[in-house]
């Protein structure tokens, strides 16, 4: 009977070492998913009304003193 479909076929002629390096390559994938969660998680929470307040802001010094205007028009 040679007859055989092609998916037939490939599973026949799976590597051997090919489970052992799948095995790896997925427990790496879900090793980094897992390290990004706990990085993430890891960082400090913003407080959320923080960015509502008003900063401070210099004000003019006023003077209360009499300005006097010189106007020297000799030249």
């Amino acid at each position: 009977m040679n007859n055989h479909s092609t998916y037939a076929l490939l599973v026949r002629s799976q590597e051997k070492g090919r489970g052992i390096m799948e095995t790896a390559v997925y427990f790496t994938c879900i090793l980094s998913v897992v390290i990004a969660i706990f990085q993430f998680a890891g960082q400090p929470t913003p407080e959320p009304f923080a960015g509502f307040e008003s900063p401070a802001q210099p004000r003019p010094v006023l003077s209360h003193h009499a300005v006097e205007t010189v106007l020297d028009t000799k030249s």
